[in-house]
């Protein structure tokens, strides 16, 4: 049995779950999610908690268990808290700036990348290397982060490029003389 699709998703105070089938709305103090799982998994709303079940203990029953439960659990957390990423700029000249929607980004090239906030997605920029991508849809914020962060990744030689905060650069040794 599926240790994390056995585990109940807890519903805080002030969330509202609507469970249709398999098409489920969570709507909290952030903003409303929603999503259409598999027919085969069963979701179930009882006391407070939200338990996920498979009819059978095939292959493809057990991998979408688990799946299903963790993306509720996102789906309320969302709703709450909310998620962010944090994005850093290293090397010269490499800098953002914000206006509006549109998110401009100085990367070395010969233009500005120019970036729009997709649809429940803000980008902050408290200083000029540093971005923070905020949303209630995990999926969403990570791929916007992704997506700025593949505009220039970080080079193994000398660690230049837009980077995750926490994210570690394994460095290359570069060529030696004689």
């Amino acid at each position: 049995m599926s240790r994390i699709g056995r585990m109940p998703v807890e519903i805080p105070a002030g969330v509202e779950v609507k469970i249709d089938g398999n098409n489920v709305t969570v709507k909290g103090p952030k903003g409303t999610l929603t999503k259409s799982f598999p027919a085969e998994i069963s979701i179930k709303q009882e006391n407070g908690v939200i338990n996920v079940t498979r009819p059978n203990d095939e292959k493809k029953n057990r991998a979408l268990h688990g799946l299903t439960r963790a993306l509720l659990q996102n789906m309320v957390v969302g709703v709450t808290a909310g998620y962010e990423k944090k994005l850093e700029f290293v090397g010269v000249g490499y800098r953002a700036a914000k206006s509006g929607k549109t998110l401009t980004l100085s990367l070395g090239y010969s233009h500005p990348v120019i970036m729009e906030d997709p649809e429940g997605i803000t980008t902050e920029v408290p200083d000029q290397t540093h971005v923070i991508v905020r949303g209630i849809d995990k999926e969403l914020v990570g791929q916007h982060a992704a997506n700025i962060r593949i505009k220039r990744a970080p080079e193994p030689y000398h660690g230049k490029g837009v980077k995750y905060e926490n994210e570690v650069i394994r460095r290359k040794v570069g060529k030696t003389g004689k």
